[in-house]
């Protein structure tokens, strides 16, 4: 093993340490909208659940700049926002939606992707998506190094599923019919591979 200090490397090494590493990661494609009316979309790689009673998801969103992006300003300004898993078939759209745009500017579009109402957010989700979560803000979290906020974690409260009935059987999630894209490093993406099941040991 070798051991490497990570206040010895460069952000970018450590940053390609990680990603390389903590593989696949799961995608949170999110819309939220703007206090002028215009709905971002942005994929991130940085998700994960936190709990299921409360249903929670959290969202690291890293700030290239000191300036926080649209996606994180809109939910901090409305506290909502929806948040898609990506598959097979919407995966070359949502990267679409990766360009930065002004803040005037909707990404959705030129991504040629469908946008739908919402139940209990007024934030819309994409039609494209098989399973959508409309989430409020629960908590935001500035994390800082050297005194400057490089990362804002956000915590996400589901108020609502959106599951297309093709992938829902018996209350759960098909996993094949979900067919899920997950991230990798550099332009690399992966989809499910071998399934197994593993019983988990009692005492």
């Amino acid at each position: 093993m070798k051991f490497i200090d990570p206040k010895n490397n460069t952000d970018l090494e450590n940053y390609k340490l990680l990603i390389g590493s903590v593989i696949p990661r799961p995608i949170a494609f999110i819309t939220s909208i703007s206090g002028e009316g215009v709905v971002n979309a942005a994929p991130f790689s940085y998700f994960n659940i936190v709990s299921s009673a409360p249903p929670l998801v959290s969202i690291a969103i890293l700030r290239e700049k000191e300036e926080p992006k649209d996606t994180l300003k809109n939910i901090l300004e409305k506290k909502e926002f929806v948040l898609h898993l990506v598959n097979s078939e919407n995966v070359e759209n949502i990267n679409k939606a990766s360009i930065n745009f002004a803040p005037d500017k909707s990404e959705v579009e030129f991504a040629n992707l469908t946008l739908v109402e919402s139940t209990n957010v007024s934030v819309p989700g994409v039609l494209e998506s098989r399973v959508r979560f409309e989430c409020t803000l629960e908590n935001h979290f500035e994390i800082k190094d050297n005194g400057k906020t490089i990362t804002d974690l956000v915590i996400g409260r589901i108020v609502g599923f959106q599951i297309d009935e093709e992938v829902l059987f018996d209350g759960k999630i098909d996993p094949l019919k979900l067919d899920p894209i997950a991230r990798l490093a550099g332009r690399s993406y992966s989809k499910l591979g071998e399934i197994f099941d593993l019983k988990r040991p009692r005492l």
